[in-house]
C-alpha cells in the first residue's frame, strides 16, 4: 500500500519540523513549504492526500490557499492552523471549503485525530456500499445527494433545514455514512424532548454525587458520539442557557460534565436540524446569532415532497415493499391508476412520513391486494385542511367536517372489526383521542 502523502506549509520551521515530526510517527510522508507560492509549485508537481496550512503567511493568507486547493484539487482535504481562539478565521476557512481546523499552540493528541479522520475519507469514485439512502430521481433528489456528497467530505457544522417529515434525519445519517466518521458513532437526540433540567446531565455527563439521584458517573450524548456525529435534532428547541454552553463546546473542543472540575476533549462533528427558521428565531432573540454561524457553517435544503412529486410512484412502490414484508405480506399490493393519481394530486403537509401513513393504512383497508383511491382515505382524512367553498355557512360546514370525520371512524371500525385499538392505529389516532371523538360524535 503506497504511503499517504501530507503537505505542511508554515512560514515558522520549528512548527513545520513538530508537525513533520508527528506524522512520521504515523507513518506519513511529509512535505514542506514556507509560503504560497512554494506550495502552489509542491501541489502542480506531486499528488498529496492532505494538506496543513498556518492561517498568516508571508505572500498571503490560509483561506487564499483553501479555495486555490478547492479549486483545483477538490478532492484534496486541507485543514487549517489558527490562532487560539480565533473562530471567525476559523469558520471563514470552513466556509470556503476546510475539511477542518487546529489551533496553535498545536495540540499533538488533537492533530494526530485530524489526520487520521482526512485520510479516511474515502476517494469520490469509492463504490462503498451506504445504509442509509433518499429513494428518487428527480432533480431535486439529485441535487441533495451531489451537496451530501461534498459535505460528507468535510469536519463543518452542517445545519439541515426541511418541513417535518422530509427526512432530515435521513439526510444527516448519509452524511455521516459518507464521510471519515462513518465506522464510528452516529447518535441522534431530539433537543425538545429532554427535561430542561436534565439537559446538561444529558448533553456533557455527570460524575457521582454532582446532584441528588447522581449515584455513578453518567456518560454524556458529546462523550457517547467521541469519534463520530452528534446530530442535534429540533435544534431550535434548546434553551438559551444551553446554547450558550454548546457554543463553548463547538468553540473549546471539549465538555465539562455536570459536576467535574476539568473539561474533557471531545472529537464531535455537529449535525443539526430543524423545521424552524433560525434567522427568524434569531430577530425573535429565540437563538443565539452566535451559535446560529457556528452551526451553520454549511447549509442543507431537504426539499419537501410536493417539491419532488415525480418521486412518488418509486417511493410509493418501495414504501409498500416495506410494509409488506413487515406484515408478512408474500406480494406488495399494488395502487391502481386511480389511487396513483390521488397520490399525484395530494399536497402531502406532512411530507415522506405522511405518505408513509397513508399508504400503511390503505393496506390495511384493501382488497385482492389492489390499493383503491378509497382505501387512501385522503377525501376523509381528519389532519387534511377543508377549503370552505363559497357561500357555505360555518354551521353548515361544521356539520360536513363531523359527517365525513364519522364515515371515516365508521369505516376503520368495520374493517377491524370494532377493536378500537386497530382502529385508532388506522386513522393515525392514540385510542384516547379516538374515544374522544367515539364520544363527541355519539358512536356507540
Amino acid at each position: 500500500m503506497t504511503e499517504k502523502k501530507v503537505l505542511i506549509i508554515d512560514d515558522e520551521p520549528d512548527i513545520c519540523e513538530l508537525i513533520e515530526i508527528t506524522l512520521a510517527r504515523m507513518g506519513l510522508q511529509t512535505q514542506s513549504a514556507l509560503n504560497i507560492t512554494d506550495a502552489k509549485i509542491l501541489l502542480e508537481s506531486e499528488n498529496f492526500d492532505l494538506c496543513l496550512t498556518d492561517m498568516r503567511l508571508p505572500d498571503g493568507n490560509g483561506i487564499e490557499l483553501v479555495e486555490h486547493i478547492a479549486a483545483n484539487y477538490a478532492a484534496l482535504p486541507v485543514a487549517v492552523i489558527t490562532a487560539h481562539g480565533n473562530m471567525e478565521a476559523a469558520v471563514k476557512a470552513l466556509k470556503s471549503g476546510a475539511f477542518d481546523f487546529v489551533s496553535k499552540p498545536v495540540d499533538i493528541k488533537i492533530l494526530r485525530r485530524l489526520v487520521s479522520s482526512a485520510i479516511a475519507i474515502p476517494p469520490e469514485t469509492s463504490n462503498q456500499t451506504q445504509n442509509t439512502t433518499i429513494t428518487g430521481e428527480s432533480f431535486a433528489v439529485k441535487e441533495l445527494k451531489a451537496s451530501i456528497s461534498k459535505m460528507a467530505r468535510s469536519q463543518a457544522p452542517v445545519f439541515i433545514h426541511g418541513s417535518s417529515g422530509s427526512g432530515k434525519e435521513r439526510v444527516a445519517r448519509m452524511v455521516h455514512e459518507q464521510g471519515s466518521r462513518a465506522e464510528s458513532a452516529f447518535v441522534p437526540v431530539n433537543c425538545g424532548a429532554i427535561p430542561n433540567d436534565l439537559m446538561e446531565s444529558e448533553f456533557f455527563g455527570h460524575v457521582k454525587g454532582s446532584f441528588t439521584g447522581a449515584t455513578s458517573d453518567k456518560q454524556g450524548l458529546f462523550q457517547a458520539a467521541d469519534g463520530g456525529t452528534l446530530f442535534l435534532d429540533e435544534v431550535a428547541e434548546l434553551p438559551l442557557h444551553m446554547q450558550v454552553k454548546l457554543l463553548r463546546v463547538i468553540q473549546e473542543k471539549a465538555a465539562r460534565p455536570v459536576g467535574a472540575s476539568t473539561e474533557q476533549p471531545v472529537d464531535v462533528r455537529i449535525l443539526s436540524a430543524s423545521h424552524k427558521n433560525l434567522v427568524e428565531q434569531v430577530h425573535a432573540g429565540l437563538f443565539r446569532e452566535d451559535l446560529y454561524y457556528r452551526i451553520n457553517v454549511l447549509e442543507l435544503k431537504v426539499p419537501s415532497l410536493r417539491d419532488r412529486i415525480e418521486d412518488i410512484p418509486l417511493l410509493a412502490k418501495q414504501i409498500l415493499a416495506q410494509l409488506a414484508s413487515r406484515a408478512d405480506i408474500q406480494t406488495p399490493p399494488a395502487l391502481n391508476s386511480q389511487a396513483l393519481k390521488a397520490l399525484l394530486d395530494y399536497h402531502y403537509p406532512g411530507n415522506v412520513r405522511e405518505l408513509e401513513n397513508i399508504l400503511e393504512r390503505a393496506l390495511a383497508l384493501a382488497e385482492n391486494n389492489v390499493i383503491t383511491a378509497d382505501d387512501l382515505q385522503l377525501g376523509n382524512k381528519l389532519a387534511e385542511p377543508v377549503i370552505k367553498p363559497t357561500g357555505t355557512e360555518p354551521a353548515t360546514e361544521s356539520l360536513e367536517l363531523q359527517s365525513q370525520e364519522k364515515l371515516a371512524i365508521m369505516k376503520a371500525l368495520e374493517k377491524t372489526r370494532w377493536n378500537k385499538t386497530q382502529a385508532a392505529k388506522l386513522l393515525g389516532l392514540s385510542l384516547r383521542q379516538l374515544r374522544y371523538r367515539l364520544e363527541k360524535l355519539q358512536i356507540e
